[in-house]
């Protein structure tokens, strides 16, 4: 069986280094692969003095987990190291080429492992790629003890991994790098590429782009060398790499965590009323590759959501901005789309329709199809006239304030007036409750029998 892990092929009988051997003219990434914990830039969150998985390493028995963490952030690395900590033999696996025959030929070098003396760790890249077939045909294997699980994954495993093998697993949380573990990375990358010097901007420009992903700067720092060879440059400022380099985007993964992750702090943003740091998620999303339409339609959203009927004209801004956009298309269209996000930041909020409807739609579910009460049913035929459809029907418009006090449009059996809608003292809002109240008043002043009230 091949390494489809993509690194050297595997041994039939578990004798391959957990680190392998670099090969010449290796990526640079490989070439700074930390070869201990002490080596690993960042995660000291987890392997800090008295952190998880510093304590995992020092109890000597290593365990099953799921590290989730964005790109680049060592999780490939992590797996590795414990492999080597303890000795343990290391298969790899792609969740992306592999299937359940590539399992079976694992569990089999297990095995033999097994009849060695030997141990071994299963880590298996982009786990939330196996189906729930796949899955389930590691969990035997898991729960015997013939192997230690370690999955990689950038996707939440409380969606992606199935609950049986999760529950089996101790899941870490990796985190992109800071900046300034970026800068030290990228110093100790420079003692690799001899004849590179970086300007301190050029640092800045690279480790920004590089945006907490390791295997990204150090790949950004091989072409900046290549480039700078090539152009007979020994020092690189902040210009050459505008000149040279592709700086693509920041990394953002469409559709992932990361992804709905900043919809939810931009539309929380706009929700606490803070239009800078609604606009700050906006261009992230923007920056980061997002469809301006999706976000569009999310604006519309959130003015029905967050603001409702406490400013109206929320809802019309926000419909005119996405249809200016569909209009214009970028970059044009994104100002209307990031006006409407400020006017959504500042109106007044409200989620009383909101929450009317979302208690009405749960009333209904729960409840059963009560009949239409005959005063309000429509009367098209001498029929349904003579069956007293309509009767007694009290036409609002021609009644005091165009309200027929006291008139009931619920079903009988029903509470005439449940109080979903519940209007708050902001905004437009404010003079709806107003006019509630009143209308409840002379509800009651109808139902105490005062005739019709003044």
């Amino acid at each position: 069986m091949s390494d489809l892990f993509g690194d050297l092929p595997l041994p039939a009988d578990g004798d391959q280094p957990a680190l392998p051997r670099v090969a010449p003219g290796a990526p640079l990434a490989e070439l700074l692969r930390p070869q201990s914990l002490q080596d690993v830039v960042g995660q000291q969150h987890l392997l800090g003095p008295g952190k998880p998985l510093q304590l995992a390493f020092a109890s000597g028995k290593p365990h099953s987990m799921i590290l989730w963490g964005p790109p680049g952030v060592g999780k490939t690395t992590l797996a590795r190291l414990t492999a080597n900590a303890f000795d343990y033999d290391f298969i790899a696996l792609s969740a992306v080429f592999s299937g359940v025959k590539d399992i079976r030929a694992a569990m089999e070098r297990a095995e033999r492992n097994v009849a060695l003396g030997r141990k071994t760790i299963l880590f298996v890249d982009e786990i939330h790629r196996f189906n729930k077939s796949q899955q389930d045909a590691l969990l035997p294997f898991v729960e015997s003890g013939l192997v230690v699980f370690i999955g990689a994954t950038t996707e939440n495993p409380s969606f992606e991994v199935n609950s049986a093998l999760l529950s089996r697993a101790q899941v870490y949380v990796l985190q992109a790098l800071t900046g300034d573990e970026l800068r030290e990375l990228a110093r100790r990358a420079q003692a690799a590429l001899p004849g590179l010097e970086l300007e301190e901007g050029a640092i800045e420009v690279l480790t920004g782009y590089a945006d907490g992903d390791a295997r990204r700067l150090l790949n950004l720092l091989e072409q900046t060398q290549t480039a700078a060879q090539a152009s007979g440059v020994t020092r690189v400022g902040t210009g050459f790499l505008q000149q040279t380099l592709a700086l693509n985007a920041r990394r953002f993964d469409k559709g992932g965590d990361q992804f709905y992750d900043q919809i939810s702090a931009m539309h929380k943003s706009v929700r606490g009323s803070d239009p800078d740091a609604s606009l700050y998620w906006f261009c992230r999303m923007l920056d980061g590759g997002a469809d301006a339409r999706y976000l569009a339609r999310r604006i519309v959203r959130m003015a029905w959501e967050d603001i409702g009927l406490a400013d109206p004209r929320a809802m019309q801004l926000a419909n005119e901005a996405a249809a200016t956009y569909e209009r214009l298309g970028s970059p044009e269209g994104e100002l209307a789309l990031a006006q409407a996000l400020i006017y959504l930041a500042v109106a007044p909020k409200s989620n009383a329709g909101y929450q009317a409807y979302n208690t009405a739609r749960a009333f209904v579910r729960q409840h059963g199809s009560d009949p239409v009460p005959v005063h309000l049913r429509n009367a098209p035929t001498r029929l349904m006239k003579e069956l007293g459809y309509g009767k007694a029907y009290r036409y609002a418009h021609d009644e005091p304030e165009a309200y027929a006090a006291g008139e009931t449009y619920f079903p009988d059996a029903l509470d005439a007036h449940p109080g979903w809608y519940r209007p708050t003292a902001r905004g437009l809002e404010s003079k709806i409750a107003a006019k509630l109240a009143h209308l409840r008043d002379l509800d009651r002043a109808w139902q105490e029998g005062q005739g019709e009230p003044e």
